[in-house]
């Protein structure tokens, strides 16, 4: 911890706070939510903050196919999916369904979501943070993990039953 180097940093964040580009409020909204996951006294300004959630909310949603399938695979099991559901703090989540009486993020993560087979620190950052913050237990479905059963239905049913501790 360097919290005087934490008080420069948001001094200077005071001073220029029209000088921001969207994306360096979405990194400054990571930052507010990295202090709260910490557990620091250190925040933006309020105003601030909100400025900086709006950036990181701003970003429309797209749907992918593969999304689209692990959902309707998700209602065959008779879950009943929210999709594109809008956290407290600002994540996006693929679906979000209820699992003996307890919420579960489901991430559909795509190739995008990776460099090889590892999670790019965005989508670590946020499979970390999720559960910490919003309280909700999230899993991940991996595109190579999920087009290995091509058409399969029941496989598809199985992995989830099995994600989700349905079995």
């Amino acid at each position: 911890p360097a919290p005087t180097l934490f008080n420069e940093v948001i001094n200077a964040v005071k001073e220029k706070q029209n000088g921001f580009e969207l994306e360096g409020l979405r990194q400054l909204h990571h930052w507010q939510l990295w202090q709260e996951e910490i557990q620091s006294d250190l925040r933006l300004p309020p105003h601030f903050q909100e400025k900086c959630l709006n950036a990181f909310v701003s970003i429309e949603p797209t749907v992918s196919a593969l999304q689209e399938d692990v959902v309707s695979v998700l209602r065959s099991l008779g879950l009943d999916p929210e999709e594109e559901v809008l956290t407290e703090r600002g994540y996006r989540l693929d679906a979000l369904v209820e699992v003996g009486g307890k919420k579960v993020a489901i991430e559909v993560d795509g190739p995008s979501h990776f460099l090889g087979r590892k999670p790019t620190g965005s989508t670590i950052l946020k499979h970390r943070q999720v559960p910490a913050l919003e309280g909700m237990w999230l899993v991940s479905v991996p595109y190579w993990e999920w087009n290995k059963f091509k058409k399969d239905s029941g496989k598809k049913q199985q992995y989830l039953r099995s994600l989700l501790g349905l079995e």
